[in-house]
This record gives structure tokens, C-alpha cells and sequence, in this order.
């Protein structure tokens, strides 16, 4: 692990934005070349004003980004939507070129930045093992060695004959998946695909990574997944509006990035994206409630602390879950879903519906936690993307209920629970 393969040095990406100038026809360019080639001449040399009035106002995707990965290295690059994650990684994929610094690059890149990248959509998914392996550089021999491995690992052997545009979303990204990790590049750059597989193919897809690095391979790997990030990377940097702003291990940048951008001011939380709103169910806002259901965002730990969630269903789902993750010091405490409850809510009407889920008094020890909503359906799909702290609420130990809790507090009491449990002596 001592060889650099990735550098990267004061790389940054500016973008355009604002009005577009209209399209226009060759046989207007014809014309206006015809009439005044001298002008046609002089404006290869110029810029037009008027377009650059237009396009006046720009944006830093990235700012003076630095950083090296080492050979068998696996790199967690996160961050919140917008933070410049995908155009590092387009960047690297040579997809596009930097406006400023350099990147450096030592060994063949395979990418997966969404899904079926480099595929076509006409062609089977035979074929397009096939198409990939040559733009790897790959010959045919190498990708006919591996074919096989990466049929059964996709699990698609009936459907491999059959043209890629008839794949559903999920079979698209697991015949991408496994052609990008199984064709051995140096260097494997995925992006955050694997909300698009079912729960079993993910863990099939991180065990793979796994493999890759332990074989000496470089892995970069885009998540909103903290718990993936944890477990599966060696080092990780956080990204804010285009520059770093933390790289270390991967426990102290997911700890860093859940309490990044987090509200303390409130305990409610309003989904504005308007992207979940289409799907069969959409969790429209979240609250940290006390028993009396008044929204509040410090707690005795002697108090219930209820966590509601509005959720619209917009398609009745037999198999929907809705729940979400309760974190401290950027590990998961518990995972709470509505199927789980001993009275499990299976089958939710369509409309709009208010749910609950009681975290009990005298279980959670004192500190700070972050609840990050999920939305899914049960080994089908993932209904958000976001995998992003939205609430905040802090626990203090009730002194009313030992004399010791004034000098125990969370520092000298570990663990993230501090449940009363009954003593009886004999």
C-alpha cells in the first residue's frame, strides 16, 4: 500500500450558469459566414459580450482540491447533495477536464458513476460485457475468462440474451456493477448506485469492494451510506460546496458529517424535494415530540421521546417501510421501522397519516443524537437517496433518579444507552 495511484493537486471545476443562447440552424450560420466572413473571422478571436452578459454569473463546483490515495486504498468521498462528489469523480473518470490543477492517474480506471454507465441500450447484455471490456482496454480473451463469473454474480443468466433497454433499473446496475468490479481495474470509481439494488445485492456489491482492495486494488466510493463508509473504507474525506473539509479516518469525517448542517434550533424537519414526491410513498416531514406531542429538542432521560413522521402514501405497498436511524458519535444506536414494532404496521392506507415510534424513558444514555429518516420497499428499492442527519435532540441524566447521575454523565459513562435495569440482591 505504500504506491500512490491517485493524486490529486488544487483541482477545481467552475461552471457556467444562467440563460442559454438559442440554437440555431447550419443554414443560418451559412448566411451570416457568406455575408461577413471578416466578422465570422474576427469572433474566433473574441467573445461575443452579449454572451458573456449572459453567462456572467458562474459556480465553484470544486475549489483547490488536494489529496492521494495509495494502492489497495478505499477512499469514502462524502458529502451532501450539490458538494461536488460526482464531478470529482467525472473528473477522475476523464468524463470532464478540470478548470484548474492537475490529477494524476497511475493504472486503468473503471467507473460505475450511475447506472449502466458505458453501456448501450440496444444491445444485449452479452454484448455489452463485451462493450465494456473494451473500453477498459480490455482484449477479448481477458473478458471471455471472466464472462461467466460476472453473468452468475449479477444473477442474470436468463436474461442475458436479451437488449439492456428492457432491463428494469435494478438488473441495469447489477450487470454494471458486476461487469465494473469484475474486469479489473486498478482503480474502481463507483458512485452511489447501490440504493438502486435490493438489500442482499448490496451486501453481495460491498463484499465485492472488499474483495477488490484486499487483491491490491484502488476503490473511491461515493455514499450517503455512513454505516458502508464505516465498514468498508480505510480513510475518508468529507466534501462542503466543492473543498475539502475533512480527511481522516472513516469514523471521525461520518461522525463529522452527521453533525454537519444539522438545525439546533428546531426539532422539525420539511422534505422539500421534489423528487420523492412520485414515488408510492413520501415521508413529507419529522419531528422529535415529547409525550404531549409539543415538539422539543431536549430531553431528561427520564422523559419519552417520540419521533413522528407524516407520511404520504400515494400507492398502497403491502411491503413498504418506513422508519429510520438513530446515530451517536456517528454510529448507528438503533434501526427502528414500522414492520418491527410488536404490533407491526403492515399495510398503510393511501393518504395522508401520522406515525410514531416511542424511544422509552431511561434508555438513552446523555449526549447529542441525529435521526436520519428511510423509506423503502422490503428487498425491492430504496425510496430516498438521502442518507443525511435531518433532526437533533440532546438527552440529559435525570439527577432525580440517582445521586450518582450528577457526577456521571456521558464522558465517564460509556456506551449509547443507560437503561435502569432492576437489581434485586438475595
Amino acid at each position: 500500500m505504500g504506491n500512490t495511484v491517485i493524486n490529486v493537486e488544487h483541482l477545481s471545476k467552475q461552471y457556467r450558469i444562467g440563460a442559454r443562447e438559442g440554437y440555431r440552424t447550419f443554414r443560418e450560420t451559412l448566411v451570416d459566414a457568406l455575408q461577413s466572413p471578416l466578422k465570422q473571422f474576427k469572433s474566433l478571436f473574441t467573445r461575443d459580450s452579449s454572451l458573456v452578459t449572459r453567462h456572467s454569473e458562474t459556480i465553484w463546483a470544486l475549489k483547490d482540491v488536494s489529496f492521494e490515495v495509495k494502492q489497495g486504498e478505499v477512499l469514502g468521498i462524502i458529502g451532501r447533495n450539490g458538494a461536488g462528489k460526482s464531478t470529482l469523480l467525472k473528473i477522475l473518470s476523464k468524463i470532464t477536464e478540470p478548470t484548474e490543477g492537475r490529477v494524476e492517474l497511475r493504472g486503468r480506471v473503471g467507473s460505475l458513476l450511475e447506472v449502466g454507465t458505458g453501456f448501450h441500450p440496444e444491445l444485449t447484455g452479452h454484448e455489452n460485457i463485451y462493450l465494456y471490456g473494451a473500453i477498459l482496454g480490455m482484449d477479448r480473451w481477458e473478458v471471455t475468462r471472466k464472462f461467466d463469473e460476472i453473468v452468475a454474480f449479477a444473477e442474470l443468466e436468463k436474461f442475458i440474451d436479451t437488449p439492456v433497454k428492457r432491463y428494469s433499473s435494478g438488473m441495469y446496475m447489477r450487470l454494471a456493477f458486476a461487469v465494473a468490479a469484475h474486469l479489473e481495474p486498478e482503480i474502481l470509481l463507483v458512485d452511489e448506485v447501490l440504493a438502486v439494488g435490493d438489500l442482499g445485492f448490496q451486501k453481495k456489491c460491498l463484499g465485492k469492494m472488499n474483495d477488490v482492495s484486499k487483491q491490491g486494488r484502488t476503490v473511491l466510493f461515493v455514499s450517503h451510506n455512513m454505516g458502508a463508509v464505516r465498514s468498508l473504507c480505510t480513510k475518508a474525506l468529507l466534501l462542503r460546496t466543492g473543498a475539502i473539509q475533512k480527511e481522516s479516518t472513516p469514523l471521525e469525517v461520518a461522525a463529522e458529517y452527521e453533525n454537519d448542517g444539522v438545525s439546533k434550533s428546531h426539532g422539525v424537519w420539511i422534505n422539500n424535494n421534489p423528487k420523492e414526491k412520485d414515488g408510492p410513498a413520501f415521508i413529507e416531514s419529522m419531528e422529535v415530540v415529547s409525550e404531549d406531542f409539543q415538539c422539543k429538542t431536549s430531553f431528561f432521560s427520564s422523559e419519552l421521546v417520540l419521533i413522528k413522521i407524516k407520511l404520504r402514501i400515494n400507492v398502497i405497498t403491502p411491503d413498504l417501510k418506513v422508519g429510520f436511524d438513530l446515530l451517536k458519535n456517528g454510529n448507528v444506536v438503533f434501526r427502528s421501522q414500522q414492520v418491527d414494532s410488536p404490533e407491526p404496521i403492515v399495510t398503510i392506507p393511501k393518504g395522508a397519516h401520522d406515525l410514531y415510534c416511542e424511544i422509552p424513558h431511561n434508555f438513552l444514555n446523555a449526549g447529542t443524537y441525529y435521526v436520519i429518516p428511510l423509506l423503502s420497499i422490503h428487498l425491492i428499492r430504496g425510496l430516498r437517496e438521502d442518507y443525511s442527519p435531518i433532526l437533533e435532540f440532546t438527552i440529559d441524566l435525570d439527577t432525580a433518579k440517582s445521586p450518582f447521575h450528577t457526577v456521571l454523565g456521558e464522558q465517564n459513562h460509556p456506551g449509547a444507552v443507560f437503561p435502569l435495569l432492576n437489581w434485586k440482591i438475595k
